[in-house]
């Protein structure tokens, strides 16, 4: 019986096949691969792969949906907690219950993905000198936004957190830099450790912030890549870079908070817009990306599948005023529906400058500091944004912060990874329980003896 190949190495014919889809030529010869010397040779084919590494990055099983969506399920107490799964498909049922099988096909996919994205960047940054000169920062900064962002998301999911035993001993996932392009031994990499994996994606983003420009139409910017930044500082409770890397954004002044009602697009059947709140957001029109949260978040009525509903147990966190209980709505059959992700065209926020406050608030809390403005001020910033009544001083607890981040950042793909970095529990499982991480997928498993399986698999 035959196996696949791994899929660090399956991509090796992707850059080819992006490039060539559109030949025009009649007498082609049949070949099993495509030479990168062939395939990309110009600026404009440079231009065209970071492209389709963008396309890579907004798929339905990456920022398009699924790392968002399964942040949330398995954040998730079922029937109890905050969102409700009523769907049929598979693989985000177990993510949703919290028996996540080996032969998962939402983790096979979501490995997949990233993967043949990340090998895409590998193959961009191989190739800089096909750019102007004037263009090979932005482009660098571009793949590596892209790159390291997919390893911080890939070691959170398919490894033990920062916080759980020692991140110099814990496996992570494999760390590819190069373009696979050669399928042969040499090419079973095995998983770094969950430190090298960080350290990767810390590398990647402090380069990429340092060389994109502030503003790059809906392209990573500077602010894109330091929000990214404060996101994997605060995941490893490395408090003064987070509340540094926040600050940064914040007073780059790139970017300014809009009316609650206006954060999410939540206009149905049109295309999507960003807003000044949006530091990074995935593109969704009428003509391409799809958005896999209005998928599965949205009611029958607007396109999607009606499979998550949100509970009681959530709503009722809200305190009276805060216009940010008003972000709901009740479909046809009766179930409750989030706003967010109404709009079937809609982009998807992926970093918005409110979690930058949160952040800087949160980190500076802790350290007791006040990097940029007071812990205080920052989080009554975001209450005064909801309509919801200022904190004061002696209700500023870190237990209140976090129900901040909460309610503002609800079904935005943070719940496990909040979960996790503060040591909280699902229910009954605490934070470091193998049932919240992902199995390596079997295929990788069976056909690169170097892996090594999860815990519990």
């Amino acid at each position: 019986m035959k196996t696949n190949k791994s899929i660090i190495l399956a991509s090796v014919m992707s850059v080819g096949l992006w490039l060539t889809a559109c030949n025009n030529q009649l007498d082609i010869k049949p070949v099993n691969s495509v030479a990168t010397s062939q395939a990309l040779s110009t600026a404009s084919d440079l231009n065209a792969l970071l492209v389709g590494a963008y396309d890579g990055l907004g798929s339905v099983n990456l920022y398009g949906g699924s790392l968002i969506r399964d942040g949330e399920l398995l954040g998730t107490v079922p029937a109890t907690g905050d969102v409700l799964w009523t769907g049929t498909f598979v693989a985000p049922q177990q993510i949703y219950v919290k028996n996540i099988l080996v032969n998962n096909g939402q983790a096979d996919v979501t490995w997949t993905d990233a993967y043949r994205t990340i090998n895409i960047c590998n193959t961009v940054l191989a190739n800089l000198q096909l750019a102007a000169t004037a263009d090979q920062a932005r482009i660098e900064g571009e793949a590596k936004f892209i790159r390291g962002s997919l390893y911080f998301e890939l070691v959170r999911f398919f490894a033990k957190s920062w916080g759980d035993g020692d991140p110099n001993a814990n496996l992570g996932v494999p760390i590819v830099t190069t373009p696979t392009t050669t399928l042969d031994v040499n090419s079973n990499v095995p998983r770094s450790t969950v430190a090298s994996v960080y350290a990767q994606a810390l590398t990647d983003l402090a380069d990429a912030e340092t060389k994109l420009p502030a503003t790059n139409s809906f392209f990573a910017t500077k602010g894109a890549a330091g929000a990214q930044l404060s996101r994997i500082y605060l995941q490893k409770a490395d408090y003064p870079n987070a509340a540094a890397a926040a600050n940064r954004v914040i007073t780059s002044k790139a970017y300014q908070l809009v009316a609650i009602e206006s954060v999410f697009d939540t206009r149905e059947f049109q295309n999507g817009v960003n807003t000044n709140e949006t530091i990074f957001a995935v593109q969704i029109t009428d003509q391409d990306g799809t958005n896999d949260l209005n998928t599965f978040y949205g009611s029958t009525d607007e396109g999607g599948r009606g499979d998550i509903e949100i509970t009681d147990t959530f709503l009722s966190q809200f305190s009276k005023g805060d216009q940010r209980a008003n972000l709901f709505y009740q479909d046809a059959v009766g179930a409750v529906r989030t706003l967010k992700f109404v709009n079937q065209y809609g982009n998807i926020q992926v970093l918005r400058l409110a979690e930058m406050y949160l952040t800087r608030a949160e980190a500076n809390f802790r350290a007791g500091t006040s990097v940029g403005d007071t812990p205080l001020n920052d989080i009554n910033l975001i209450r005064t944004r909801a309509g919801a009544t200022n904190l004061t001083a002696d209700q500023l607890t870190l237990a209140n912060i976090l129900k901040e981040r909460r309610l503002e950042l609800a079904f935005e793909g943070t719940y496990i990874h909040d979960i996790k970095r503060t040591k909280g529990s699902v229910g009954t499982l605490p934070y470091n329980s193998p049932k919240l991480i992902f199995p390596i997928p079997l295929r990788e498993i069976t056909t690169n003896p170097a892996l090594i399986q999860n815990a519990g698999y």
